[in-house]
């Protein structure tokens, strides 16, 4: 607990926010380009229950 004092001591406290408080979330370029790169695959499930990513067929 020493380091966690000593760093309250140059930080200051943590922030407690209102739990109702809704997070915003905005999604910048880099989060759009990975959902682009994600949006190539479907999710498949085996006879056991194994989930695993299958690139999508391509349209064209």
């Amino acid at each position: 607990m020493r380091f966690t004092d000593h760093l309250q001591r140059v930080f200051g406290p943590a922030d407690h926010l209102d739990s109702d408080t809704p997070v915003v979330h905005r999604h910048d370029e880099f989060e759009k380009a990975s959902e682009d790169d994600l949006a190539q695959f479907e999710v498949e499930t085996d006879s056991e229950g194994h989930h695993y990513a299958v690139r999508k067929p391509h349209e064209g």
